[in-house]
């Protein structure tokens, strides 16, 4: 059985940082491409960043330069650095550790 946990959000100042992490089992997490996602209210869900199996990540615009995408494969734990959040950064967010597979969400508010 699949289980996917994502943890770690909550609630942030403006130029806070917050880390992540997506906890994976059930899925052969070394051969998987995982991507971190997010959806604010009224809005779509919108891709953050992906990292291959060997380890090659790709960003969104958005994000570029302040999260850091990154994986344990020994630990099956994906992570997100996030740093110098923006309260448009406010959102539930969500991993996609293998297709079709995602975490019930972790809500991150960056407010003051």
């Amino acid at each position: 059985q699949v289980q996917v946990v994502e943890s770690g959000g909550g609630l942030v100042q403006p130029g806070g940082s917050l880390r992540l992490s997506c906890a994976a089992s059930g899925i052969m997490f070394r051969i998987y491409s995982m991507g971190w996602y997010r959806q604010a209210p009224g809005k779509q869900r919108e891709f953050l960043a992906r990292i291959s199996s060997d380890g090659i990540t790709n960003y969104a615009d958005v994000v570029k330069g302040r999260f850091t995408i990154s994986r344990d494969n020994a630990k099956m734990t994906l992570y997100l650095q996030m740093n110098n959040l923006k309260p448009e950064d406010t959102a539930v967010y969500y991993c996609n550790p293998a297709p079709g597979f995602w975490g019930q969400g972790t809500q991150v508010t960056v407010s003051n």
